[in-house]
């Protein structure tokens, strides 16, 4: 090698250390990487800036657009209801999430599914009081190992497909033929992590369930007749899971509840009094047949998917100081609708309507985008904040984006849009739908993680320029000693060792004509390299850059460097010896 690939080793693994060191940001440590590649040389400014235009990374970021649309509508609530259901355990919780997204990422590409999955899993965990932590890796892990179980599971397969039919002119890999080894290696990456994911995951609860000292508000819901949770439990309901929130007491025809079971039937009308944290009562919000009972809501004169939560803390100068909301008038007053209040820590027995307003109140209102600005000059709060992520869901709209939704899966599942395409499509459409917003789909954007995406594929180009990609696959060739099983074995390990530090479809193209030439010499079949290289490159476990599902979870799940080191190189060995014990049987070399 050159002074060009040894330099580029060195900047590779100088990023491998500084994230693994967890002391500087994930897109700064990337970027960084690439900006010394770029200033000594070894890349051009277009080949440097050349994932900015990569597919991948496009497709990932208009996702986030299309995964606001379907948030925004509600969509997500039933992906988090229906479709995961109510863990008994951690254990159980980890099950379920892993065989769906398993099951689903066989037949549509796994970054999609992961878009999707990931603000489902967080309202998921968060009502279960389940550890993010513990589920982000097992969710991106999962949609991984799915995508080995057919042709059409991930891009990797479909690329080497390709390779392997102008090479040899066979008749491609059939649909289901990697299943052999496919549906191994999804239970493995189950049991794995149900057997030994307590130990390798970190427990890192969210702040919400850490602290008690936080200010906790009043707030009254009530059940609208009809709607899907009346004649549901309170359990059923979701309504006992919300961390930081209390069922303080039940309103039923005039009689109130103090202590209420959770096998409890909700009726239509019944009034609930909550007590609890602003996160949980914005999330109340969100539940599809709770509304406000203080009945200024639909008085605002502002569609309700237009509004959204502020904060309020009343200053000793605001005139309904010593008076109720309801004589003050507050409704008339501000156009605002007060929907809880915390004074102090204490809980407020009294209806929303019949609480007189004291200096230090904070009240939580439904208001106008615009209320924050109006009044944040104003003597009568001692500070006004409006809430991010608080606008209540457009339910009217959330048939529309999931057919926009199922749309873009089927185009780009049976080919007739690429993935980009339809991606970029279903995002127009989720626009001019009005499923979402231009203001809330820039914001659903994850910069980080697209910066990251971009500078990896910038690195993983000046590896595979400099010769250092195929230096040191060769290398570990070479090492067979002319035995074809050992020759996979280091096939895949040195294919595995590349997607861990490049994308996995440079890692396959790169080490698809090493596969070639080691065929060729011993005198077996190509094919059984090649399944190899497939399930190698697509099984990316132990760095968070070696696949996008891997990022697009790391800031979620507050992941470190080290985590994914501990959890995922255990399992790309297991990974290997599956694969290494199953490959020469089915397809013999």
């Amino acid at each position: 090698m050159g002074w060009e690939a040894w330099f580029t080793v060195a900047v590779v693994v100088a990023c491998f250390v500084v994230l693994a060191w967890n002391r500087v940001a994930p897109d700064v440590t990337m970027a960084g990487g690439l900006t010394l590649l770029l200033v000594g040389g070894i890349l051009s400014p277009r080949e440097a800036l050349a994932g900015l235009a990569n597919e991948g990374m496009a497709t990932v970021a208009v996702l986030y657009i299309v995964v606001a649309g379907v948030r925004e509508t509600g969509g997500l609530d039933w992906i988090a209801h229906r479709l995961l259901g109510r863990p008994q355990s951690e254990r159980h919780a980890q099950f379920r999430l892993m065989a769906l997204v398993a099951g689903i990422s066989a037949f549509l590409n796994n970054t999609p599914v992961v878009a999707l999955f990931v603000p489902a899993v967080q309202d998921w965990a968060k009502r279960h009081r389940l550890s993010v932590a513990r589920l982000m890796i097992p969710l991106s892990y999962a949609s991984i190992a799915g995508g080995t179980c057919t042709l059409i599971g991930t891009s990797t397969n479909l690329v080497l497909n390709g390779l392997l039919i102008s090479e040899t002119g066979a008749s491609q890999i059939s649909m289901f033929e990697l299943a052999w080894v496919g549906i191994p290696v999804v239970l493995l990456v189950i049991l794995y992590f149900l057997l030994a994911g307590k130990y390798l995951l970190p427990d890192r609860l969210p702040a919400i369930t850490r602290y008690a000292d936080v200010r906790e508000y009043t707030v009254e819901m009530v059940v609208e007749p009809g709607s899907p949770i009346d004649a549901v439990s309170i359990k059923d309901a979701g309504l006992r899971q919300l961390p930081g929130l209390y069922l303080i007491e039940l309103e039923r025809d005039g009689e109130i509840r103090p202590a209420v079971p959770p096998t409890e039937l909700l009726q239509g009308n019944d009034r609930l009094v909550f007590a609890g944290v602003v996160e949980s009562v914005m999330d109340l919000q969100k539940i599809k047949g709770l509304k406000p009972a203080t009945g200024q809501i639909d008085k605002l004169g502002t569609p309700r998917h237009r509004a959204c939560l502020t904060e309020a803390v009343v200053s000793n100068t605001c005139p309904l100081v010593g008076k109720s909301i309801r004589a003050g008038r507050f409704r008339n007053q501000y156009n605002a609708a007060v929907i809880a209040v915390a004074r102090n820590g204490r809980r407020l027995r009294d209806k929303i309507g019949d609480i007189v307003l004291r200096p230090g109140d904070t009240l939580l209102l439904e208001t106008r985008p615009s209320f924050a600005e109006q009044q944040r000059d104003s003597r009568d709060f001692y500070l006004v904040s409006r809430l991010q992520n608080s606008t209540p869901p457009r339910r009217d709209r959330a048939w529309i984006a999931t057919l926009i939704l199922g749309a873009m899966v089927i185009t780009a599942a049976a080919g007739w849009l690429s993935m980009l395409e339809a991606a970029m499509l279903a995002a127009g459409m989720m626009l001019l739908s009005r499923c979402t917003t231009g203001r809330l789909a820039r914001r659903a954007v994850d910069w980080q993680v697209l910066v990251v995406i971009a500078a990896s594929f910038g690195i993983g180009t000046a590896l595979q320029n400099t010769g250092a990609a195929n230096a040191i696959a060769e290398s570990m060739i070479g090492l067979s000693q002319g035995n074809p099983s050992t020759a996979l074995a280091l096939m895949f390990m040195a294919t595995a060792l590349l997607s861990s530090i490049i994308t996995n479809n440079v890692a396959a193209v790169l080490m698809f004509p090493i596969a070639v030439a080691t065929s060729t010499s011993f005198g077996v079949d190509l094919l059984p390299f090649v399944v190899t290289i497939m399930i190698a490159a697509s099984t990316s476990f132990a760095t968070p850059i070696s696949y996008q599902t891997n990022l697009m979870v790391y800031g979620v799940g507050g992941y470190r460097f080290s985590d994914y080191l501990r959890a995922g190189i255990p399992l790309t060995l297991l990974v290997g010896v599956i694969t290494l014990l199953i490959v020469p049987r089915i397809w013999p070399l």
